[in-house]
């Protein structure tokens, strides 16, 4: 089951990675419609042609029209919509996220829909150090990478549909995932990563470091210009996982400081090399 120009898309949470979607979505000819909680969002995206229809109230019109539903809302807040406004969505209605975080919200929401609603999870890799849909951007997609995450109770057809919308929004590259190996994968990938630029931003109290710094710290430090109420919630819901590599960042930083100490130059210009190697399997595509 491809996803095709007549189906109508609605999109609930109209942020950044909401607008996004909405904005490559309607390039490409779909039915757009918006549920989200600032009419400021609503009146931007309406403005800028980035939906056909728009509103702050949840509209059982619009929900029972619609065929493909993006979710792209935080964990919890996601959960609670389903549980209130689940009974709502039709019959043959499938359902997708943007969710960070899988294996905590995967299982319960598909165990709360209606019969013959179906939801297929995805991550689209993508992202900005920006918020709102004023600053969205479909550019994002391009050469990134989109994770489509089904369990047992998926249909084929759920999964293909799903992996089809990765492919109309652009990404370069679709993979499949458990919940489970989700989690695993962006605990690494994408917490850690976060957990490090946070770090690094409160290792040092200089108050004139800006002035003295280069491309190479602010590269690196790029997300640590980061939302505090969504990654919060995030690490603790990924909890388990993220300790996990957080755990083995630390044995790997704990051996480059060891070369350092003992002046190791042979094992240090080892590590080097495989990082060296490995980085260069990270060019994006297209």
């Amino acid at each position: 089951m491809k996803l095709d120009p007549s189906k109508k898309i609605l999109i609930v949470g109209l942020g950044l990675l909401g607008g996004s979607y909405a904005r490559a979505l309607k390039k490409k000819g779909y039915t757009v419609n918006a549920i989200t909680k600032d009419e400021s969002s609503v009146a931007y995206a309406l403005e800028n042609g980035l939906i056909d229809h728009g509103t702050t109230a949840v509209d059982a019109d619009l929900i029972a029209e619609a065929d493909l539903i993006v979710f792209a809302l935080y964990p919890h807040v996601f959960v609670e919509w389903i549980k209130e406004h689940g009974p709502l969505i039709k019959s043959g209605t499938v359902l997708t996220d943007v969710t960070g975080v899988k294996g905590c919200i995967v299982y319960e929401i598909q165990s709360l829909l209606p019969e013959g609603v179906e939801f297929i999870a995805a991550h689209p890799m993508a992202g900005r150090e920006v918020y709102g849909v004023e600053n969205s951007d479909d550019s994002i997609f391009d050469g990134a990478n989109y994770l489509v995450v089904p369990t047992e109770k998926n249909t084929f057809g759920a999964i293909e549909l799903c992996e089809s919308l990765g492919e109309e929004l652009g990404f370069a590259d679709v993979s499949r995932l458990s919940p489970e190996r989700h989690d695993e994968m962006i605990a690494f990938l994408s917490q850690l990563t976060h957990c490090i630029a946070v770090s690094l931003m409160c290792a040092c109290d200089d108050p004139a470091i800006e002035r003295y710094t280069g491309d190479s710290f602010r590269d690196l430090t790029r997300i640590a210009n980061i939302n505090d109420d969504m990654w919060s919630e995030l690490f603790l819901s990924n909890q388990k996982a993220l300790l996990e590599q957080m755990d083995l960042y630390r044995t790997a930083f704990d051996r480059l400081y060891n070369c350092v100490k003992s002046g190791d130059r042979e094992e240090m210009r080892s590590m080097m090399r495989l990082s060296t190697a490995r980085r260069k399997k990270f060019v994006k595509k297209g």
